[in-house]
């Protein structure tokens, strides 16, 4: 049986690198391996494979009966339907460990690192096995995605290594340029439907019991949401009321190196104890300096506000 290489819904650029990398290195380790994704590709992971002339995988979104390697994830609300009825075999990711739990042993690489990529060029270091320059290329890209050019919290020298060394492979002499135009794509929201932003890069989280939803949209200059950011609160509100005790969408700033938290709650005094600030105006928001990684900076927070 193929194993099937699958990231977590919402696929970004580190998602569906990560599954295809990964069914490369499972394929030349003697496993049958494919990638798939849970849904179409955001903006900025087409562009990736468009660069290093990559294919798109093919959506998967059922894990019944399948033999299932996850990548960039260990969360059963960000993963495949029906996960209980298929195998878990394989984990790589760089979050915490969620709550995927498996009745057989498995092979799983979870690093403290700012991107799955980075977990994966150990892997092939470990097994000694080359990367190609189009698996370099796209795996490049997508720790520059998730470390924001190496200015995210959760970058670490690994991450930075592991992009000079996969540039070298993949022939690329400015890397910073090529991932400036990459952030410039992410962070395109001209003529762009708020439900489409909403969903570009959405997770949901069991916290205390209660189902969180974060999403975040990362723009170069965030003076480029103002007039679609009420329509930004409505989708946020959309997404509360199908069960979800609050939800947060974070407006990153990448030049200026913070977040807007637009804040739908039950209980909006849970976030400001998580941030140490006040939700107020119009749109029940608030500015967190120096807030850039849902992960490292947003997650974490909100679990011990509701703990």
């Amino acid at each position: 049986m193929a194993i099937i290489v699958c990231g977590h819904k919402n696929p970004d650029a580190d998602s569906v690198t990560a599954a295809i990398a990964v069914a490369d290195l499972l394929s030349k380790r003697g496993m049958e391996a494919t990638p798939v994704t849970q849904g179409p590709l955001t903006p900025d992971a087409v562009f990736v494979l468009e660069k290093f002339g990559v294919a798109a995988p093919a959506i998967e979104t059922d894990a019944t009966d399948k033999e299932i390697a996850l990548v960039d994830h260990s969360d059963l609300a960000q993963s495949l339907n029906n996960l209980d009825k298929g195998k878990v075999v394989f984990i790589a990711d760089h979050h915490k460990l969620g709550d995927v739990t498996t009745p057989n042993p498995l092979e799983i690489w979870v690093m403290p690192v700012g991107c799955t990529g980075t977990v994966i060029k150990a892997m092939y270091d470990f097994y000694g096995i080359a990367i190609t320059k189009a698996i370099a290329g796209i795996c490049m890209l997508a720790i520059l995605n998730d470390t924001v050019l190496f200015k995210s919290p959760t970058c670490t020298a690994a991450d930075k290594a592991a992009v000079e060394a996969l540039a070298k492979i993949a022939g690329v002499a400015d890397y910073k340029a090529l991932g400036m135009d990459m952030l410039k794509i992410k962070g395109s929201v001209e003529g762009i439907p708020a439900v489409d932003l909403m969903n570009r890069d959405y997770k949901d989280f069991n916290m205390g019991g209660k189902k969180v939803g974060i999403g975040q949209v990362e723009v170069l200059d965030l003076s480029l949401l103002d007039k679609i950011k009420p329509a930004l609160v409505e989708e946020c509100k959309k997404l509360k009321s199908d069960g979800r005790h609050t939800v947060l969408l974070l407006l990153t700033d990448i030049m200026k190196e913070g977040s807007e938290i637009l804040v739908v709650s039950e209980d909006a005094s849970l976030v400001e104890k998580a941030f140490g600030g006040k939700v107020a105006g119009a749109l029940n928001s608030m500015w967190v300096d120096g807030c850039m990684s849902r992960k490292k900076q947003v997650v974490p927070p909100m679990e011990k506000a509701f703990a």
